[in-house]
């Protein structure tokens, strides 16, 4: 099994930047398919953007131009880096991953993924 910590959440005024990791722990992290998805309040939880273990990629409509996923395998890590913030960037930021034993798809959907980081808070102020 899996475990994945989020890490680099905070506060941001709009335009500014943030940077999310996740550390994930297992010897397989580089055949997991991971993604990044978010909950803002009252809304329900969203994909941003979706990775294969061959780092094809996927975006949200929201986040296309503005962030970026991608994965060091060598670190068991996962990144979003968040550029041109918006207030309704604020939510709650899941990481989630798993094993795709083929490769080549980005998945989207939340059950779809096994594995869940316990989220990491993202507040944009205006």
């Amino acid at each position: 099994q899996a475990q994945l910590v989020e890490s680099g959440g905070g506060l941001v005024q709009a335009g500014g930047s943030l940077r999310l990791s996740c550390a994930a722990s297992g010897r397989t992290f580089s055949r997991y398919a991971m993604g990044w998805f978010r909950q803002a309040p009252g809304k329900e939880r969203e994909i941003v953007a979706a990775i294969t273990w061959s780092s094809s990629t996927h975006y949200a409509d929201s986040a296309k131009g503005r962030f970026t996923i991608s994965r060091d395998n060598a670190k068991n890590t996962v990144y979003l880096q968040m550029n041109s913030l918006k207030p309704e960037d604020t939510a709650v930021y899941y990481c989630a991953g798993r094993f795709d034993y083929l490769g080549g798809t980005t998945y989207v959907r939340e059950n779809e993924y096994n594995y869940w980081g316990q989220g990491t808070q993202v507040t944009v102020s205006s």
